[in-house]
């Protein structure tokens, strides 16, 4: 059993983490691809100008990095507040 304090620190951890990952999310594929996908164009990589790469590619493999580090994150969180799976 958890106590109610453990609970909403458990819940706050686990709202911290969502709120750094949706930031970086939208960062990268609205932010890099659409926003600042002019400036970003100056810069080429593999041929191609990077805001299109972003918008193409780039977001995607943020997205999947992403997926692992909070698969990551989230474990260390439940350790730390004792709701891991066994």
């Amino acid at each position: 059993m958890t106590t109610d304090s453990n609970a909403k620190a458990y819940w706050s951890a686990t709202l911290g983490l969502l709120t750094k990952v949706l930031i970086i999310w939208a960062l990268c594929s609205y932010g890099a691809g659409i926003l600042f996908a002019p400036a970003l164009n100056g810069i080429h990589l593999g041929g191609y100008p990077l805001g299109f790469w972003f918008a193409q590619q780039g977001s995607i493999y943020i997205f999947i990095a992403l997926i692992f580090y909070y698969a990551v994150k989230m474990g260390q969180i439940d350790r730390q507040f004792g709701m891991q799976e066994d």
